[in-house]
């Protein structure tokens, strides 16, 4: 893979030399190109800002150096996709990152003060697909440390660029599939044993591959739940899915084929996302009647709207009308 990154401050991507991505940039996993926008902008201060149009506070940076700039890394090394980190574009997830990873050669234009003016992303789009993206519900000082994040999210998904390729799959998030898809990763421990009177849970230690699965996965529900109910919603959305294709398709066609309907829905509607099991369902509804028991303390007269807005409603039709009824 290669990837080219636009920015005034091309000496903010030190740390891409260290590390796993360091690694396997000097093995050529990875291929680096870091250019200097300025080195477009024509005039005697090599500015790259004005000021808005329509007035207001802040500068924007123009589209002339931005441009010459596409123009010049696009045709340097063949096609390729452009990541403009923003607040406004759509969030960055490990599924996104998973499809980046597929990509051959990726662009990240790094705007600072107000951002880029609005037609260099449109210009671009004329010649080769264009994402903006966020890192999160808050507002850096520019692109850098974004592409940062973004680079290693995408780097380390990589053939060859951690050591044990089935890492990727336990990591929270599941590296865009895997047993963890759509949740977030519970406690995990080393030696010692016993450390300042705490034990490792004994399960752990019990030999039974199994139990141990079903622990971790337990253990990631629950963390789920209370961390990322966004995440638990979804993941309990697409179940419902699941469930509601599986029973029309069973009375028109039997329980056989809805089976295989229903599934191929329901994956379809949770994203990719792991199925869940009896033991899943309880485990989120537990996490519900909990989370709705710490509401109604806290604002009795918004019980039902805040656990819909938490996704409960989401659930199998029988699930959301408990957890209603318990949170009346």
């Amino acid at each position: 893979m290669r990837i080219d990154i636009i920015t005034i401050f091309p000496d903010y991507f030190g740390p891409l030399e260290v590390s796993l991505i360091g690694k396997a940039a000097q093995r050529g996993d990875i291929t680096f190109r870091v250019h200097d926008l300025r080195t477009w902008a024509r005039d005697a201060h090599h500015s790259v800002d004005d000021a808005p149009y329509g007035g207001g506070p802040g500068m924007v940076m123009k589209p002339e150096p931005w441009g010459e700039a596409l123009d010049a890394v696009l045709t340097a090394a063949g096609p390729a996709r452009l990541v403009v980190p923003s607040p406004s574009g759509l969030p960055f997830t490990q599924r996104m990152a998973a499809e980046y990873a597929r990509e051959p050669r990726l662009i990240f234009a790094c705007g600072r003060y107000e951002g880029i003016d609005a037609r260099v992303v449109e210009d671009a789009r004329v010649r080769m697909p264009v994402d903006e993206v966020s890192i999160g519900d808050y507002v850096l000082a520019g692109g850098e440390p974004a592409v940062l994040v973004m680079t290693e999210a995408i780097g380390r998904l990589l053939p060859g660029v951690i050591g044990n390729a089935r890492s990727a799959a336990d990591d929270s998030f599941g590296g865009g599939g895997g047993p963890m898809a759509g949740l977030i990763e519970g406690p995990v421990y080393t030696r010692p044993r016993v450390w300042r009177g705490r034990e490792v849970p004994p399960v752990l230690l019990s030999g039974d591959h199994a139990a141990i699965a079903r622990w971790r996965r337990d253990c990631a529900l629950r963390t789920t739940a209370a961390n990322r109910p966004d995440l638990a919603a979804r993941l309990a959305a697409g179940q419902a899915v699941t469930d509601t294709a599986a029973r029309g398709e069973g009375a028109a066609r039997g329980a056989g084929a809805a089976r295989g309907a229903g599934a191929a829905r329901g994956a379809g509607a949770a994203e990719g996302e792991g199925a869940l099991d009896a033991r899943d369902r309880e485990l989120l509804f537990e996490a519900g009647l909990r989370r709705c028991g710490t509401l109604k303390a806290a604002a009795p007269h918004r019980l039902t709207q805040q656990g819909r807005a938490w996704g409960l409603a989401a659930l199998a039709e029988e699930t959301e009308a408990a957890l209603l009824q318990a949170c009346a």
